[in-house]
């Protein structure tokens, strides 16, 4: 656990006790600090208060006693209101941060050497995060990997400047971490998301900017997308270090990617090919491709007595994937079945439906967000048929009509058996059973990962039914 002992002798108001506010919680108190903790959840509370946790009536309390508020990200800072704790500790002028700035506080108080990338992006994070990971440890190099995926950010082992911190950070988390400094900044993409918590897309992007605004060394930034690349040149035009990525174009300082090929560019100079992705399962697909490159250009940035030594496209040749994006589940007969669950929006379905040629048995749908699936029509035509779930069911219908052969089937178990045999009575070499909703989850299931697992639960049994190659 990284001990945070800039708050020594210090209380510290703690609001927010899902997995990341009880290891703040922890941090703290090893740290030296009183904690005065809360949760607006009765359950929350009592896990809490059974873990050992000082639980305070925040509603009720002293806010001048408080150092500051640490605020769980998924609490609304600034929209579409502030919470009630953002509230009371402004007008006692109190700092309110998140248990990122609590990790870059103590680094620059104990190991301001300790190298750390952090990346961010609307799509993408995930990945590219497990993926620097992964190459780093394939180098040899000493990782820690956590923040917003994996482990909550205070529970990674203490700091080292022989240690790399890999960290996934959402636009929630870099909001309430003013003091974010990391040695190498990975901003992958924008595109609108979010804007019930930022309010405008412009605010959303300005969020992710101070992520590479504050790299130490080097901004590895995609240029895919108006936003970003007008990140890239702002940034550049005041003297920072930029790596740009792009898939399809040829990029003046950075990794461009084209036909799944990985090319290093640098000014004046031919491209040189740096790695292969073909064949590579769990890099598939253009997105992917932006991945890898980001990841490349990020671990490239690190000096070799710090990342080790080895090849990276060897090393990028052995990633084993993510669970929920792009999984590959297992193939029955000629089909395989892909679990895409992370696809909560339509643009990260569009990332899953450009990654098969044809042959798309598609399941579809859940809580739809704004805009539905109407932007994913040029990827119509690789649908063989759609099966539609949950709230979203008939307005993809109505979308669908005359564009899509599909059928409304309401719950997932009814989808996947549904598809199952429409694919596997086609018995077509490489079609897919892709779950790709393109919807949030919360309808019917409590998160996506819930829905992934339930997909493959299905899957499974299917398989025990029949032959599984």
């Amino acid at each position: 656990m990284i001990r945070v002992s800039t708050f020594n002798d210090r209380t510290v108001a703690v609001f927010g006790l899902g997995a990341s506010g009880l290891a703040t919680v922890r941090a703290l108190v090893d740290g030296g600090a009183r904690v005065a903790a809360w949760d607006d959840s009765e359950q929350g509370r009592e896990a809490a208060a059974q873990a050992g946790v000082p639980l305070v009536d925040l509603s009720t309390a002293d806010w001048s006693e408080f150092a500051a508020l640490v605020l769980a990200p998924g609490v609304p800072l600034t929209h579409p209101e502030p919470h009630w704790t953002v509230k009371a500790a402004n007008a006692a002028g109190v700092d309110v941060i998140g248990d990122v700035e609590l990790f870059f506080r103590e680094r620059a108080a104990v190991c301001p050497a300790a190298p750390v990338i952090a990346i961010t992006g609307t799509n993408g994070k995930s990945t590219t995060s497990a993926l620097i990971a992964h190459v780093l440890r394939e180098l040899g190099a000493d990782v820690q990997l956590g923040g917003n995926i994996g482990r909550a950010l205070l529970t990674l082992e203490p700091f080292s400047d022989k240690r790399v911190y890999v960290l996934e950070l959402s636009s929630f988390q870099i909001d309430l971490a003013p003091s974010v400094r990391p040695t190498v900044a990975v901003l992958l993409n924008v595109s609108p998301d979010h804007i019930d918590r930022h309010g405008t897309v412009e605010h959303y992007a300005d969020v992710k900017r101070r992520l590479v605004d504050a790299a130490e060394t080097t901004a590895v930034i995609g240029i895919d997308d108006p936003w970003s690349a007008d990140i890239a040149r702002t940034l550049e035009a005041r003297g920072g270090r930029v790596r740009r990525i792009s898939v399809g174009e040829r990029v003046g300082d950075g990794i461009s990617a084209s036909d799944g090929k990985l090319y290093e560019n640098a000014p004046d100079e031919k491209e040189k090919p740096v790695a292969d992705l073909d064949g590579i399962a769990t890099l598939r697909g253009r997105h992917n491709w932006q991945n890898a490159a980001a990841a490349v250009a990020a671990v490239s940035a690190l000096p070799k007595s710090v990342r080790g030594k080895g090849n990276i496209a060897a090393a990028l040749r052995t990633f084993p994937g993510l669970a929920h994006r792009l999984e590959v589940v297992r193939r029955i007969g000629v089909v395989d079945f892909i679990n895409d669950s992370k696809a909560t929006n339509a643009d990260s379905t569009e990332k899953a439906l450009a990654s098969f040629t044809g042959d798309i048995y598609w399941i579809a749908g859940g809580r739809p967000k704004s805009g539905g699936i109407k932007s994913l029509g040029y990827y119509f035509p690789r649908v063989t048929r759609a099966y539609l779930i949950g709230e979203s069911m008939h307005e993809f219908g109505n979308t669908l009509i005359g564009k899509v052969d599909f059928e409304r089937c309401g719950t997932l178990d009814v989808a996947v058996r549904r598809a199952a045999a429409d694919a596997m009575a086609a018995g077509r070499e490489g079609s897919v059973v892709l779950l790709s909703p393109a919807c949030a989850s919360f309808d019917q299931f409590r998160n996506f990962e819930v829905r992934g697992d339930a997909f493959k639960a299905l899957v499974a049994e299917l398989a025990s039914e029949g032959a599984a190659s």
